[in-house]
Formats: C-alpha cells, sequence, structure tokens
C-alpha cells in the first residue's frame, strides 16, 4: 500500500457481476470490435491531434471520448454544472470516483484533461509514448519518497493552466462500499498553484434506474478482455457523469479538508445534485 495506490477491497468474483439483461453474443461481438476499432483510430491520431490549438483540441478528444464510450455499446449522460468549452485560465484539478477504465474516456467526452498514471505505462510499447505526447503526468505510486516530487510536478501542470484529472481513491471500487476515501496527496497541488478542483461523480446504471457498477467494475485483477466482454454484453448500460461546482483551493484547511469537501460533493445523493443537465 502507498499514498497514491492503496489497496481495494473489491474483488472480480465478488462485485464484477452484471445480473441485468444480457446483449447476444454477435451483436457484442461487433460492439467490441467497433469500441476497439475507435479506440485504436484515436490513439494513431494523436501526433496529428497536438498540432491543433487548445479549443479545436478539446472538442475534438471530446467527440472521441463520447463515440468510444457509445462504440462500446454505453449511453452516456453529462449532468451537472454546466462547463464552458474553454478550460479555466488558472488550471483546475478534476477529481472523480473510480469505477472502471471506461472512466478515463467518460471524464474526457465531459472535462479534457491532462491525466494522471503510473509510471509504468510510459515503458509500454506505442502506447507510453503516445500517452506522454498527449501530456499524460507519470508518477510512481509504489515508492513513498516520490510523493512530493508528484505532487509538484501536478502543481506546476496546475500552475500552467492545465486542467488534469486525477482519481483520487488510487484503485477502483465498485461503489457498493463506502470505502475507497479520497487521499490528499493530489489535493495538496491544487493549493500549491492556487487551482480550483473540480468533483465529478461517475455511476452506472441500466435502462430502468438499477445500479449497473457491476457490469461496469474493473477491480482487483480483473483481466482486462473480462472486463471488456462483460460491459459489451450488458444490455442497456447507462454511464452518467455528473460535474459538480468547482471547489476553490483556499475554500477548506489545508489538503485533508479539500479532499473531505470533493469526496462529500462525489458522494452526495441525486436527489441534491443540480437539476440542469446537458444529455447525450
Amino acid at each position: 500500500m502507498s499514498a497514491w495506490l492503496p489497496a481495494g477491497l473489491c474483488t472480480p468474483r465478488l462485485c464484477a457481476r452484471h445480473e441485468g439483461a444480457a446483449r447476444a453474443p454477435l451483436p457484442a461481438a461487433v460492439l467490441l470490435c467497433a469500441g476497439c476499432a475507435l479506440t485504436l483510430l484515436g490513439v494513431l491520431c494523436v501526433p496529428a491531434v497536438l498540432l491543433l490549438g487548445p479549443s479545436r483540441r478539446d472538442q475534438l478528444i471530446r467527440r472521441w471520448a463520447y463515440a468510444v464510450v457509445r462504440a462500446f455499446g454505453v449511453r452516456v449522460q453529462i449532468t451537472g454544472d454546466p462547463v464552458g468549452p474553454d478550460r479555466p485560465a488558472s488550471g483546475e484539478l478534476v477529481v472523480a470516483n473510480h469505477v472502471s477504465w471506461l472512466d478515463i474516456p467518460l471524464v474526457a467526452a465531459a472535462l479534457p484533461a491532462r491525466m494522471v498514471a503510473k509510471s509504468e505505462i510510459r515503458g509500454w510499447p506505442v502506447l507510453g509514448p503516445l500517452a506522454a505526447l498527449g501530456g499524460t503526468l507519470f508518477i510512481e505510486r509504489h515508492r513513498l519518497r516520490a510523493l512530493p516530487d508528484a505532487v509538484r510536478a501536478l502543481a506546476g501542470a496546475l500552475a500552467a493552466g492545465s486542467r488534469v484529472a486525477v482519481f483520487p481513491q488510487g484503485s477502483t471500487w465498485c461503489g457498493r462500499c463506502r470505502d475507497g476515501r479520497f487521499r490528499p496527496a493530489a489535493f495538496q497541488a491544487a493549493i500549491d498553484a492556487g487551482a480550483a478542483v473540480r468533483p465529478v461523480r461517475i455511476s452506472y446504471r441500466t435502462r430502468t434506474g438499477a445500479n449497473a457498477a457491476g457490469a461496469a467494475a474493473f477491480v482487483g485483477d480483473d483481466p482486462l478482455a473480462a472486463s471488456l466482454w462483460r460491459v459489451v454484453t450488458a444490455a442497456g448500460l447507462t454511464a452518467e457523469i455528473r460535474i459538480m461546482p468547482p471547489v476553490p483551493a483556499g475554500a477548506e484547511a489545508g489538503r485533508r479538508g479539500l479532499a473531505c469537501a470533493a469526496q462529500s460533493a462525489v458522494a452526495r445523493d441525486s436527489a441534491n445534485l443540480p437539476a440542469s443537465s446537458v444529455h447525450h
């Protein structure tokens, strides 16, 4: 366990299962191929997209990320606090609960940002160099001594005006329990940079409104292939991303207070969230 990578309690056997309507194997296989193909296309286009201006680049990232989630057969709803097309001039730290690999394109569909990833990804063939080109911030989450450098890197990106997205739970959680608290390290970076924190809540449900976190959950040692197949065979799966109002870095006493405030906003019951929505 570390400050960046705590051990999650969720396991594939207990948490990663779909109990609702199922899609037939053939259409599920078509969705799987479509989703993987669109993901690969986006990866290959990264060098060209980086040549565009920030506004045009964000627009393309939003459309591509939304299309990726839809290609895997998942409906998308973006709700809550309206966000304009332009990034904030002072930088913004986007923090969200973490359920699935789907969370990454979901956040990008709503709020394109530089992602925080473990340093091992930098060495992956093809994906590693492209992630670096895309502005990914790599951190060594297994080394506590690397934590101050990681915080400084995050603060530097925020101070330069970047929007940075992080999953402060440090691991994926299916959402059926109240564990997976927000770790405070990333919030120190927001305080150091004077950047606002934008809480985001991610949830998954069926067409009837039932909780479908089990279908989307990518937890523990669950193989990616198994998770992909579970998603495309889950009929009527909807992903909802709720955007909360930003919390100023100085609004709470210290990084722990800021982390608690963001976690409370994410955990808030949907009935208490703003009614204004942007539906897709």
